[in-house]
């Protein structure tokens, strides 16, 4: 399932069967799965608990999943965790609450807290990314929760999400630049060239949805890119680590 924006009103479904959408982005070669409990963001509370831990089962040890979307305490926290995930994804509570942050940190490491970052109009909003959603300065919001330990952060532009209009590189290049911590660009990537260009700039890793269900950008020739440098048969065997890869937008659930 894919939001264009953010807008649950305008919707793709490209498959009923996520596991199954786990398993081919693993067997391309995906080191991360990144899951979206899209209920869960905009109820407040997860609700598609079986399908996550179907995906996270079904990534094994093969891949890792991020699973976002509805996380806002510390048993909804400690469940996804617990069910095998790797890292979970906080935004609205964090913004609201950066205590939690800091806490889930302190319990659980950083390596397992990502923060996500979605961006409107210079503003880092919670809420499922509903209208009139409040919002702080995505810098700040960076710094506040960077300062709470967090070091992973997924930046979003909204307005650029599930369009395929290619990422906002001015945003992540702000992001990049505080050097508060790790930038994961997400929204608007549609091609390998963009893979190239939020790395260029100093992104860690890219989350990738509608390009790779439209068949616009091949997985794993992006895992190859991220990997090498280069793609195609001639790849060399050099390049940064293969688990910088985030070569997969999740089969939301």
């Amino acid at each position: 399932m894919r939001l264009a924006e953010g807008d649950f009103a305008r919707e793709t479904a490209y498959g009923t069967d996520a596991v199954d959408v786990a398993r081919r982005f693993v067997a391309a070669g995906a080191r991360w799965i990144h899951v979206v409990d899209l209920d869960a963001a905009r109820d407040g509370a997860p609700r598609q608990t079986d399908a996550v831990a179907g995906i996270v089962a079904a990534a094994g040890t093969r891949a890792a999943c991020e699973v976002a979307g509805g996380l806002r305490d510390d048993e909804a926290v400690a469940a996804v965790l617990r069910s095998g995930a790797a890292r979970v994804v906080i935004g609205t509570a964090a913004l609201q609450n950066p205590d939690l942050v800091e806490r889930l940190v302190s319990r659980f490491g950083d390596e397992r807290i990502a923060i996500a970052l979605d961006v409107r109009d210079g503003l880092a909003v919670g809420e499922g990314w509903l209208p009139g959603a409040p919002g702080v300065a995505a810098e700040e919001a960076l710094a506040e929760l960077s300062s709470r330990g967090a070091r992973t952060f997924i930046v979003t532009a909204i307005e650029r999400d599930g369009l395929l209009t290619g990422p906002n590189l001015g945003l992540l290049e702000r992001m990049v630049a505080l050097n508060r911590g790790d930038i994961i660009a997400s929204a608007g990537i549609s091609r390998l060239a963009d893979i190239s260009a939020v790395r260029s700039i100093g992104c860690v890793g890219a989350v990738i949805g509608r390009a790779l269900y439209e068949g616009r950008v091949d997985l794993a020739e992006a895992v190859r890119l991220v990997r090498t440098g280069r793609t195609g048969a001639f790849a060399e065997k050099r390049g940064r680590p293969a688990d910088r890869a985030h070569g997969s937008r999740p089969p939301a659930v």
